[in-house]
């Protein structure tokens, strides 16, 4: 309830005042200047340093997708090993980029309002730090079992058992996890440090490293399977533990920690379940993906930009409605229409990058007809891009208006929102994109 009152002045403070500065501070407005409205395109040149920092995240998180996307070619023999691996992986990919993102919207909002600290003991950053590591152990145990009874539900073949699919989902959360927090932890000091925006790097760059760390993680993680005994009685270990830690997080945890477990685990729970059916379709379609390495090492790049502009846009949206900059409204007000640009803008160039990174990495890491070609990855990549960003677009602006006027924070809804709608419309786009250029039925 503090941390709402102290938005809540702070929004008043900025009607009667100004507009904040980045710093905190506020700008106070020059009475006489004509109230004169920017054009939307013309708002681009007014964030030259938005569009600086933005680029340069999302071309750092571009890389480490592709790195991401690499090994995940390099694993096609793994996935044919263990059939129904690759239902988890796009869930696990995601669940990561929903938990962590959403981390760190949380603390750009508090850094803007200035309700950040460096503590780790108690105030805003602890309570995440501790929220992020309660999410992770529970989401891992949830993400499991959805994914062996779907599995079984939708026909999908798969030789991982329950106690096989908790093992490698937990410890490889676990896993990518921990050193996600430090890596979200330095990157909210730093942007403190530095007068940074985290809003414009905090999305893309979180979303790069929790595919590069998710990925290897599951494969380390799937070598403790099988072990007699030892498998099954880790098992029910990791289960007890993400049982105890949610009772405890809700009866001992501050008020503040209990409210972003309550409006997180239900919102996880939706995008796990719509990212496991992502998984399942590339179940289905392994077979395409394992022949044409390139698309695999597409596949992580392409679905996780699309999140990560769309967090990108969700975290200036919230940030922008907390401190009364933007009204909450159904249709979106040309406030709004500024930031879609941008998004669009920097859309167009990390699809057309990745697509052709896609194709030079899959010819010089693995020969003899890995690609269909570099005009047609950058079509591909381009065309199924444009349409996930549209996705991602509506999903951050619709799903930040209705977190807010339902009482909720949109920081905690925005980016888990994007993710699962990104990732299910993404790779359906993805697929519209290979039919269109011959190379799906």
């Amino acid at each position: 309830m503090a941390e709402r009152e102290h938005k809540r002045r702070f929004r008043v403070r900025v009607r009667e005042e100004g507009e904040p500065r980045k710093d905190g501070s506020i700008r106070r407005r020059l009475r006489e200047r004509p109230r004169i409205r920017p054009r939307v395109f013309g708002y681009l040149t007014e964030e030259k340093e938005s569009l600086r920092q933005g680029f340069a995240a999302l071309f750092v998180s571009s890389v480490g997708e592709l790195v991401a996307g690499i090994v995940l070619a390099g694993i096609a023999g793994t996935l044919e090993e263990l059939v129904g691996l690759a239902v988890l992986i796009p869930a696990a990919i995601g669940m990561r980029g929903a938990i962590f993102g959403a981390m760190g919207s949380r603390l750009s909002t508090s850094i803007q309002t200035g309700l950040f600290s460096f503590s780790l003991r108690r105030g805003v950053l602890a309570e995440n730090v501790q929220a992020a590591a309660v999410l992770s152990l529970v989401s891992g145990v949830f993400l499991a079992f959805l994914a062996r009874y779907l599995s079984d539900i939708l026909g999908v073949a798969t030789e991982l058992s329950v106690v096989d699919y908790v093992v490698i989902s937990t410890v490889g959360g676990i896993i990518a996890g921990a050193l996600l927090l430090v890596i979200t932890v330095f990157v909210a000091r730093t942007s403190v440090a530095r007068g940074w925006d985290m809003d414009n790097i905090a999305s893309p760059m979180l979303t790069a490293a929790g595919d590069i760390l998710t990925l290897p993680s599951l494969v380390v993680a799937a070598y403790l399977i099988d072990i007699p005994v030892f498998s099954g009685g880790l098992a029910l270990v990791l289960v007890a533990a993400a049982v105890a830690v949610a009772v405890l997080g809700f009866r001992l945890g501050a008020r503040n920690l209990r409210r972003i477990l309550a409006e997180s685990l239900p919102i996880l729970a939706i995008t796990g379940t719509v990212t496991i059916l992502v998984g399942v379709a590339l179940e289905e379609r392994s077979e395409q993906f394992t022949t044409l390495l390139a698309l695999s090492v597409l596949l992580p790049a392409f679905l996780q930009e699309g999140g990560a502009l769309g967090g990108i846009l969700s975290s200036r949206l919230s940030s922008k409605i907390h401190l009364g900059l933007l009204a909450p409204r159904g249709l979106p007000p040309v406030a709004a229409f500024r930031d879609f640009v941008l998004i669009y803008t920097f859309a167009a160039g990390v699809y057309l990058f990745i697509g052709a990174a896609s194709h030079v990495l899959a010819v010089v890491l693995f020969p003899d007809g890995s690609s269909p070609g570099l005009l047609a990855m950058m079509g591909i990549s381009t065309l199924a891009g444009l349409i996930a960003t549209t996705a991602a677009v509506l999903a951050a602006y619709y799903g930040s208006v209705a977190s807010y006027r339902l009482g909720l924070d949109p920081d905690t809804y925005g980016i888990p929102i994007i993710t699962a709608a990104v990732d299910l419309l993404g790779f359906m786009s993805l697929i519209i994109a290979l039919i269109i250029f011959g190379l799906a039925g």
